[in-house]
């Protein structure tokens, strides 16, 4: 079981790196629109691509039975928090741009409720939680604590996707009308996922979090973080499966526009690969 752990591990860690380095790849090429949001976008994506690039190096030594030692490992997890933080701070500009921005034929406030506050929330919260957790993960500090400060970090950052992508639903409403969620029963269901799944995922991952803390004994269960992981992969899943059968139910919209062609994060899609295994582990 512990050698499809770091299979799935692996196969996440290559999603995550090729991933970004098409999109950036893909920000190299296309040009600049909007100075404001592209260039520090494109300077983000760089340093997330770094990220990617230690953990996907790192995931190979494991690969081959050459393992890090916990110092090497614990070094090369905060490089990758550190990194993954600028990345997420670089959207402020775009934050900005959004809270000001009129254009493109939309009203403001659609504007800023599909970018402005989104990426505000994200910029400000997740790079907080992530330099939180890179400097609680200090050598000195007990392996409970790391864990737990990942595990509240962990809960955090999916409550901010959950935020993220229930204004993008919001918007859409605002644009489209309440009937483009009702009508279609393929929206029907991303909404109810999006707004009410990912909001109880959320709350799932922070009570489990509250559940360790509290104990100073207490193991990490790897089948309630498995679980976590898995249902967070398969919300991806789901909702870009239904994207390959369904289309865009009711036309061209800012939900779909969004999750499926400016979704920096659709790596995810491959987290199942390492929820299962974590589930079923025995130990």
């Amino acid at each position: 079981m512990k050698n499809s752990i770091i299979l799935g591990l692996f196969a996440i860690a290559t999603s995550w790196f090729v991933f970004t380095t098409y999109y950036f790849g893909k920000a190299t090429v296309g040009g600049i629109e909007v100075p404001i949001t592209d260039i520090p976008g494109f300077i983000g994506l760089g340093f997330r691509t770094a990220a990617a690039l230690i953990a996907f190096i790192a995931m190979l030594f494991y690969l081959f039975r050459r393992n890090l030692s916990s110092q090497e490992a614990l070094m090369t997890f905060r490089w990758i928090l550190l990194l993954e933080a600028v990345y997420w701070l670089t959207l402020l500009p775009s934050a900005y741009w959004g809270l000001v921005f009129e254009g493109f034929g939309y009203w403001r406030e659609l504007i800023i409720v599909s970018t402005g506050i989104p990426c505000l929330v994200e910029a400000l919260v997740i790079p907080a939680a992530l330099f939180l957790l890179f400097i609680k993960l200090n050598p000195k500090a007990s392996v409970h604590k790391h864990l737990g400060w990942g595990l509240t970090s962990g809960a955090l950052y999916m409550l901010v996707f959950w935020f993220n992508y229930s204004m993008q639903w919001a918007a859409e409403i605002m644009r489209s009308g309440l009937g483009f969620v009702t009508i279609h029963p393929a929206n029907t269901v991303s909404f109810i996922l999006t707004v009410f799944g990912l909001f109880a995922l959320s709350l799932y991952a922070f009570s489990s979090a509250w559940s360790f803390w509290r104990d100073e004994a207490k193991e990490l269960n790897l089948k309630v973080l498995g679980l976590i992981i898995l249902a967070f992969g398969v919300y991806f899943d789901i909702n870009y499966l239904m994207w390959l059968l369904f289309g865009s139910p009711g036309g061209w919209n800012m939900w779909h526009i969004f999750f499926i062609h400016h979704n920096a994060d659709l790596w995810m899609l491959a987290l199942p690969l390492a929820g299962l295994p974590l589930y079923y582990n025995e130990k």
